[in-house]
Order: C-alpha cells, then sequence, then structure tokens
C-alpha cells in the first residue's frame, strides 16, 4: 500500500471486513462435517483443514477473479461472464454451489448501492436473468476492478475471507478461543503472497483444485442429522 492513497487502504480493510453483509456467517466451508467425522479435532487439525481450504480457493477462486479483474479492467465483459462459468463448473457439490453464488449475488446487490462504476450492474443483471451464476470470486474481482483497486489486492481480501470465514465458525463449533483463531489467522494470511505468485500465471481453462477429502465432507454435509450451518 506504500504507493497507494488512504482511500484505497479503507476500501481494502472494508471489503475485508468479516462483518460485511454477504451471509458468510451462515457457512462454515464444510468445517462443521470435518469435526463431526473427526477430520478436526483441535487446533493443530484446524489450522490443517483451513490451509488447506485456502489453498483450494487460491487455486480455484484465485484464478477466476484475476482473470475476471483483467476483463472487467479492459472492458471485457464477455471475459467476466466465462470466469464465472468456467469457475462454477468446477465447483463440487450442491453446498458449495449455493454459498458462492448466494454469497456473489449478495456482494453484487452491495457493490452496486455502494455506486454504479464498473461492471457489476451489468453483472448483477445477468445473474437475474440466469446468464451469469453469480461467484463469489467474482464478485469481488468487479468490486475492486471498479474502483481502479489492484488485482493483487482482490486476491488477498478474497483468500482473507475463506479463511476468517471458517475461523468465525469454528468459534460457534468447538472449544477454542479468540485468540487461537487469531493466532491462526495471522499464520494463514502469511501464505498468500505464495499464493498470489502461483495464481497470477495460470489459465482460465487449467484452473483446477485437488481436494478428494474436503469434496467428501461436503457431500457428508448434505446428508447431516445436526446442522448449525448451510455448508
Amino acid at each position: 500500500m506504500a504507493n497507494g492513497s488512504l482511500t484505497e487502504l479503507m476500501r481494502v480493510l472494508q471489503f475485508g471486513d468479516s462483518t460485511l453483509p454477504v451471509g458468510a456467517f451462515a457457512f462454515s466451508n464444510a468445517l462443521e462435517s470435518a469435526l463431526q467425522t473427526g477430520v478436526v479435532s483441535d487446533v493443530a487439525s484446524l489450522e490443517n483443514f483451513v490451509l488447506a481450504a485456502t489453498r483450494q480457493a487460491a487455486a480455484l477462486d484465485g484464478v477466476a477473479l484475476l482473470h475476471a479483474h483483467r476483463a472487467a479492467l479492459s472492458g471485457d465483459f464477455a471475459g467476466v461472464i466465462r470466469a464465472d462459468t468456467t469457475l462454477l463448473q468446477r465447483r463440487v457439490g450442491e453446498e458449495q454451489r449455493l454459498m458462492t453464488t448466494r454469497m456473489g449475488k449478495k456482494l453484487a446487490e452491495l457493490g452496486i448501492r455502494l455506486s454504479d462504476e464498473g461492471l457489476m450492474g451489468s453483472w448483477l443483471a445477468a445473474i437475474r436473468a440466469g446468464k451469469s451464476p453469480g461467484c463469489f470470486a467474482i464478485a469481488h474481482a468487479l468490486m475492486f476492478a471498479g474502483r481502479g483497486l489492484p488485482e493483487q489486492d482482490a486476491f488477498a481480501v478474497h483468500q482473507y475471507g475463506v479463511a476468517s470465514m471458517m475461523l468465525g465458525a469454528a468459534l460457534r463449533l468447538m472449544k477454542i478461543d479468540h485468540y487461537d483463531t487469531q493466532t491462526l489467522l495471522y499464520r494463514i494470511n502469511a501464505t498468500v503472497d505464495d499464493a498470489y505468485a502461483r495464481a497470477r500465471t495460470v489459465a482460465l481453462d487449467e484452473m483446477a483444485g485437488f481436494a478428494p477429502v474436503f469434496d467428501v465432507l461436503v457431500a457428508h454435509h448434505v446428508k447431516a442429522h445436526v446442522r448449525m450451518f448451510m455448508n
């Protein structure tokens, strides 16, 4: 942020705020099932699970976000739709699709209330018309591109959101305190530079994630008898 304005910094802080009203509180990103099945049982296994989730997010959502951001900056609306559609095609599980599209639409609705800059309004219309799925990462891309904020900031905020959502869920699901979750978040956030370096050169058609345990847990949650979260 050395060369950015204070307003730019404030925008990044606002869009990365865990209280942003996009419905993240309703989702655990498979953490609930991970606890029910014993995949996560303590602070150490929680850190490994959240770190794996952020790596998968960088390899999928992060790549699509970067392509959508670049398309938005060049006015390529078709490119934005292509990134959105390609990302949803790679998201496994009904609840994963529900999470990303519900939060994406909420962020798009917030974006046009803040201002009518960029392609957010056109994208929201495409979502409502069934012409674009509305993935959360794409909403981040358009929110940042429309305000002239760099792709690195959009990528970092999205990655931060994945980790903070899951750690917020952990506070309600297991014996852990805010000191533990903030310590984990601090360590996990330190991986974002490497994640961005890997994602920034990946072609849209080549983005992929391999996390079979994670996908099984997503499927497990659909049939779970006790559920606090929507996924």
